[in-house]
């Protein structure tokens, strides 16, 4: 990933940022709210892919890019009012944090955390 994005994405968002202002004004007329939500979900996807290549804040690039199709959706037309964008977000939230829960290992061990609070009991 590194070799495509090199040490600029930014760059690389600002092509697209241009492209898509060029489609638009010779071919696939958007409207200036459209062209920021293509915009957006352009950073959202180049985010996600940073942040998979260096294996670094990958679930909030992902609920970042889950996020910004919701509103690129809801600039094309797709009718969904705030009480159901917030539940879409909320269910991205606990399936990433159900993903989450099964690669993590805790440093400590739940016998090893559990023998302070026996110790503490024992002599109260």
């Amino acid at each position: 990933m590194g070799k495509i994005f090199g040490r600029e994405p930014v760059l690389w968002l600002a092509l697209i940022a241009v492209i898509v202002k060029f489609v638009s004004a010779f071919w696939i007329h958007v409207s200036a709210d459209q062209q920021a939500g293509i915009n957006a979900a352009a950073a959202a996807v180049l985010g996600l892919l940073i942040a998979l290549s260096t294996h670094d804040g990958v679930n909030a690039a992902i609920l970042g890019f889950v996020q910004a199709i919701v509103a690129l959706g809801v600039g094309f037309g797709l009718h969904l009012d705030a009480d159901h964008q917030a539940l879409l977000m909320s269910l991205a939230t606990a399936v990433l944090a159900m993903f989450t829960r099964t690669q993590v290992t805790a440093p400590v061990s739940a016998a090893q955390a559990a023998k302070p609070l026996i110790k503490a009991h024992a002599q109260a």
